[in-house]
């Protein structure tokens, strides 16, 4: 029996069956409009090269982290740098032809993968930059740094690429508030504090793991946070665009995307975790909050008043 505040969606694939009834599967080229905001059950590699040319202006990418891992039953297991990048090049290749020319692309990786995933998108794509974002969450390690950073890879088909940072900006309070003429010099003064909105850097700590409370926490092992891929999503494409995640998990790009009012596509070839997306999808249909975003900004992590704000939506 689950506590009553758990909220974690773990419903099995005999439970959750009508909701994998709603994926498809993809077996010969695909028209857009037949995969344009749906769940793909499959193998990335033999569903990327079914799918339309040119239709996505966004990549959001979370492949396995080249580590020992068990995924519900389906086990990835860790290769050396050398098998990693080919596999890294194989599903970037197979990824590539379906980008717009503008497209940007985000690929997520642990410490360990991070140089073989940065060198690989060298040699396809303009490498823009690398976000680290800090987990807040794993157990300590007694012989060694506690592991508590990720990387994201941003880089781009194209020399010009549209990037929209007044729409990521961070709220932070402000501790030393300096004031001109006896007015806030770049802080706005409010019932619950004082506050200003910054301009968001490669390094962010403003990103909590979902856990058991929170409506969009799942039972997956690796599952990435709403706020992180908002963050994304809102400062690389516009509403109506199309964004493709080709290891979807248990939905987050997708259910992101839609919230935010983009189109997606999602591929993923784990039935259990197809079943978590489409719940989640499902409760995006009412329930367009997303934990630390309100206001068109992102607040700091456990800010009593962006929780405040959120809940209020």
């Amino acid at each position: 029996m689950k506590a009553p505040r758990n909220r974690t969606i773990d419903i099995s694939v005999e439970e959750g069956q009508p909701y994998l009834n709603r994926c498809i599967r993809v077996e010969r080229p695909a028209a857009l409009g037949s995969v344009l905001d749906r769940t793909i059950l499959g193998d990335a590699l033999r569903v990327l090269p079914l799918l339309p040319r040119a239709f996505a202006s966004l990549l959001i990418a979370d492949p396995p982290y080249n580590l020992d891992k068990d995924f519900s039953g389906e086990r990835f297991r860790r290769m050396s740098d050398e098998e990693y990048a080919a596999y890294t090049r194989r599903w970037l290749e197979a990824a590539l032809p379906l980008l717009q020319k503008d497209a940007s692309v985000y690929v997520c990786c642990d410490w360990r993968s991070s140089p073989v995933v940065g060198t690989v998108l060298k040699e396809y794509l303009h490498v823009q930059n690398r976000i680290t974002w800090q987990r807040e969450k794993g157990r300590g390690a007694r012989g060694n740094w506690k592991n508590s950073m990720e990387d994201i890879w941003f880089a781009t088909v194209g020399r010009t690429f549209p990037f929209h940072v007044d729409r990521v900006m961070v709220r932070r309070r402000v501790i030393a508030p300096y004031r001109a003429d006896g007015r806030p010099k770049g802080w706005e003064e409010t019932p619950e504090g004082n506050f200003r909105s910054t301009f968001p850097s490669n390094f962010w700590d403003d990103i909590s793991v979902p856990y058991w409370s929170m409506p969009e926490n799942t039972a997956h092992p690796t599952q990435k946070p709403e706020k992180l891929l908002a963050k994304l999503i809102l400062a690389s494409s516009d509403e109506g665009d199309a964004v493709l995640d080709p290891f979807l998990g248990s939905g987050t790009t997708s259910v992101t995307a839609k919230k935010l009012g983009r189109h997606y596509v999602g591929i993923e070839q784990n039935p259990q975790y197809c079943v978590w997306a489409e719940k989640r999808l499902e409760l995006a249909d009412t329930d367009k909050t997303i934990q630390g975003y309100a206001d068109g900004v992102f607040w700091e992590r456990n800010t009593a008043d962006q929780q405040k704000r959120s809940r209020a939506k």
